[in-house]
């Protein structure tokens, strides 16, 4: 199978099931921002030495795949209700939010995006969930999209940023408290 196809030379894609779009197009810019934040979790997980952290991790990007597949078929599609994802892995999600917060100390300051390579690692894929949910929440004022896309992506920044700080615990490694400079 060759991995190009010509198909998009001319500046257009297609969702599943054929229809064309351009590249530019908000539909076309929401999936492609999954698929990028899909590619940070992994490059993320290549950097926790922490197994079950990286078996969540492993999750999430599955469930992001999920996620891109939803985006990609169109409502009209006589197959969408088999890719709609399901409210399942936000509780899952929900759930290891709770269990890895138990471990964490409480927060008492604003905290910085950094620490170990790994928790700055998650926290860029945070920033870049919440710019994939943006795209998402662009794309439902011109059509209609599953809205648990969007209470998805919402849950798993949240979840990022728990990762991130657990990460940085576990390392032994202070996470970078905010020291606002406006009134020095």
């Amino acid at each position: 199978m060759k991995i190009y196809t010509k198909f998009g030379d001319s500046g257009e894609t297609a969702l599943y099931g054929g229809t064309r779009l351009g590249k530019d197009e908000p539909r076309i810019e929401a999936i492609g921002s999954v698929d990028e934040l899909n590619a940070y979790m992994g490059y993320a997980q290549t950097l926790v030495e922490d197994a079950d952290l990286s078996e969540l991790m492993a999750r999430v990007q599955n469930h992001l795949f999920d996620v891109g597949a939803d985006l990609a078929t169109p409502a009209t599609h006589t197959k969408a209700a088999e890719f709609r994802i399901p409210p399942d892995f936000t509780t899952e999600m929900e759930t290891a939010i709770d269990t890895l917060s138990a471990e964490l100390p409480p927060l008492t300051n604003f905290i910085l995006p950094g620490g170990c390579t790994a928790g700055a690692t998650l926290h860029i894929t945070r920033v870049v969930c919440r710019r994939s949910e943006r795209c998402v929440v662009r794309l439902t004022r011109e059509e209609e999209i599953n809205p648990e896309i969007i209470r998805s992506l919402n849950r798993l920044s949240d979840l990022l940023f728990v990762l991130a700080r657990t990460v940085n615990f576990r390392a032994n490694t202070s996470e970078p408290i905010w020291e606002s400079q406006a009134s020095s």
